[in-house]
């Protein structure tokens, strides 16, 4: 029998296969498509959400601080929220001196286990990989480019080859800020590429999912292309950034080879902070401005600028207000940039938590779209995107240390003729209907960042099940699928009322009936449970043809004026895979 719910009500049509032109109007349009890059890995179609030991455990990194915050991440909510990566950034190895990392028998550097203890014969950093991937997430690792002098003198052997170190080294030096003593690399020697494929697979054979090459520039291009094709050829889907600085001139090398790619130097004031042992200061973040600003048109799905880390969590400890906490991470969202946490994830401030938690913004970041700017007066700031849904994002900034400014915008710089509902993202408060020159009076470091629905836009709202900012619980999980709506899904719904995913981040500004439309997959017949706002559940049975093809199936759902959520599941039995949601 089947139970239908006050709140999902009318008439529901079921479609077994997607016609060509249901399966565009799902896609993102042309102009949004990925850019073509390398790696051709899959990975980073979404800027990446996660946490590095930089800012906060910086030298002395050990397992179980590693492990520390990994759980942290999971039990904090951040990890249901989309954060996924733990990454260990510099000192993981063994330094001797100045005469670079030591190395073992081919040329790769050495564990250090006094931090990175081995556990039953597996090597220390694999050890906390495996403790990473069991909390659910993914784990990152970093390197220089280049070839230790210690390889040199020993004159390893290259994996594989009857190459030797010495055959592919030149005498120039390379970054590394730790240890130094790292060489140049000659790629147009035999053994070249092979030294750089047994490095990539060594890191695979670790459980490494997320790879940053510190220290490179436009002179280390070959070590890029070097490190991407290797990571590529390990067959395991790695996620490549670069550091630091990169030159903007070459954004287009960047993109071809990497998934994003640090524009400056670091967010961290280390002795220059304006409060003592605090991470950052608000002058580091101000010089972002322009950046975000400058390399707009260079960013987009799988290749993006990354602004560095995200100081937002630890309350004073951060150097940043609550209200400057909020503009980082507007303007990072705005920017489409990586969002990887630099704060301690085991001290967390509940506030802030909301902050990083906080839906609505998170799927700013993740629409993967760059905002540019279309106010620079003085302390005022504004940025502005147009959403596949026509919905607009307009963040306002006073971006001056002190004193409050009002920062207005006129609409038709953002694209609005006439009025629009607006919602304020960060209280998912309504702001009515605006039109004309939107103004807001913000204090210093402060933000006002809105979704701004134009009149006949129809206001439809599209979210992908795997955005960051919906639930995906239990065993639910994120998977590749070339003909789903932003190429992936999500599956492993149901069997079980713990494994669900609910939508989140769908805002209206007054309370009516909406045509919900999700595409979902499935090889036969399965059931989703569907419910609007915690309300009863309607179960529908759902017939398609494939995992790997999506079909669309819709109905009408009463939606309240504010926040809404709808959540998927089936409680006894496997779900179908969910694609993508739609609310018009």
């Amino acid at each position: 029998m089947r139970r239908r719910s006050r709140a999902i009500t009318g008439i529901r049509t079921w479609t077994a296969a997607v016609g060509l032109a249901v399966v565009a109007a799902l896609l993102p349009p042309v102009g949004a498509a990925a850019p073509a890059h390398a790696e051709a890995n899959g990975v980073g179609l979404t800027p990446a959400l996660g946490w590095s030991s930089w800012s906060f455990v910086r030298k002395d990194p050990t397992a179980a601080k590693i492990d520390a915050q990994a759980d942290a991440m999971k039990a904090s909510g951040l990890a249901a929220a989309g954060f996924q990566y733990v990454n260990v950034d510099d000192f993981w190895y063994q330094c001797p001196g100045s005469q670079g990392p030591n190395v073992d028998a081919n040329g790769r550097w050495v564990t250090d286990a006094t931090k990175f203890p081995a556990s039953g014969g597996t090597n220390g950093i694999q050890a906390v990989a495996d403790h990473v991937h069991a909390d659910g997430l993914q784990f990152g690792l970093y390197v220089t480019p280049g070839v230790s002098q210690q390889a040199v003198a020993q004159n390893s052997a290259i994996l594989g080859t009857s190459y030797h170190v010495k055959d592919i080294a030149t005498t120039t030096a390379e970054k590394n800020y730790n240890c130094k003593g790292m060489v140049g690399i000659d790629y147009t020697k035999p053994g070249a590429q092979a030294f750089i494929d047994s490095w990539a697979d060594e890191f695979a054979s670790w459980g490494v999912d997320y790879v940053k090459i510190d220290g490179v520039g436009t002179s280390d291009v070959p070590d890029i292309q070097a490190w991407s094709k290797a990571l590529v050829q390990t067959g395991r889907p790695i996620h490549l950034e670069l550091s630091n600085n990169l030159a903007i001139g070459s954004a287009a090398t960047w993109k071809q080879y990497a998934n994003g790619w640090r524009t400056s130097g670091d967010i961290e004031c280390y002795s220059s902070c304006s409060t003592a042992g605090t991470l950052t200061d608000w002058s580091h973040v101000q010089s972002r401005f322009g950046q975000v600003a400058s390399w707009q048109p260079d960013g987009g799905p799988g290749a993006f600028n990354d602004y560095d880390s995200l100081e937002v969590g630890n309350g004073s400890a951060t150097g940043l207000t609550d209200a400057e906490q909020q503009s980082q991470m507007s303007l990072w969202a705005l920017g489409a940039s990586p969002l990887i946490l630099g704060t301690d994830l085991t001290a967390l401030n509940q506030t802030e938590l909301g902050y990083l938690k906080n839906g609505r913004v998170l799927a700013v970041d993740q629409d993967a779209i760059d905002a540019p700017r279309i106010v620079n007066n003085g302390n005022q700031q504004v940025y502005s995107k147009k959403e596949k849904d026509g919905s607009v994002i307009i963040g306002l900034f006073n971006d001056g240390g002190t004193g409050s400014t009002t920062v207005s915008v006129p609409l038709s710089a953002a694209g609005i003729s006439g009025g629009a509902s607006a919602t304020d993202l960060w209280s998912g408060a309504s702001l009515g209907t605006i039109s004309g020159t939107y103004s807001v009076t913000l204090g210093p470091g402060a933000v006002k960042l809105i979704k701004a629905v134009p009149a006949g836009s129809g206001g439809s709202v599209t979210i992908e099940a795997e955005a960051a900012g919906n639930t995906i619980a239990g065993a639910a999980r994120v998977s590749a699928c070339a003909a789903c709506s932003g190429g992936h899904k999500v599956g492993y719904i149901g069997n079980g009322a713990a494994n669900y995913v609910t939508i989140n981040g769908i805002t209206e500004p007054t309370a009516g009936s909406h045509t919900l439309t999700f595409a979902y997959l499935v090889s036969g017949t399965r059931s989703f449970s569907i419910s609007v706002n915690g309300g009863p559940d309607i179960v529908e049975q759902l017939t398609g043809t494939s995992f790997a093809t999506p079909a669309t199936a819709s109905m009408t759902v009463q939606l309240t004026a504010g926040s809404n959520t709808i959540k998927f599941h089936n409680d006894t039995a496997y779900a179908p895979d969910l694609d993508v949601v739609t609310v018009s």
